[in-house]
């Protein structure tokens, strides 16, 4: 099944724009073992997709700012506080 994501441009800083909901499509796609997770690799994966660079350091970054539980993964409900690393990090500004 695919996963289709309505990408449009910021006109003012070149941030891709998405839905929360989008965003955790998004991120579903790189969840690769389908546990319903994702893991520094996971999280290394988008990174890298979505053009950064250095994703092994800015992943574990990723993870320590979103795992409110010290899981070493982010779940269903750690995904909300990802929202500042994506703004940051991946280029991608949630509404």
């Amino acid at each position: 099944m695919a996963i289709i994501v309505r990408r449009s441009i910021s006109n003012m800083d070149g941030k891709r724009i998405m839905k929360m909901e989008e965003f955790k499509q998004w991120l579903k796609k790189f969840d690769a073992d389908k546990d319903g997770r994702i893991s520094k690799e996971e999280l290394r994966d988008a990174i890298y997709e979505s053009g950064g660079n250095f994703g092994w350091w800015k992943s574990r970054r990723g993870i320590r700012s979103a795992d409110a539980d010290g899981s070493g993964y982010i779940d269903e409900n750690e995904i909300n506080n990802l929202v500042e690393f994506a703004d940051k990090y991946l280029g991608v500004k949630i509404l």
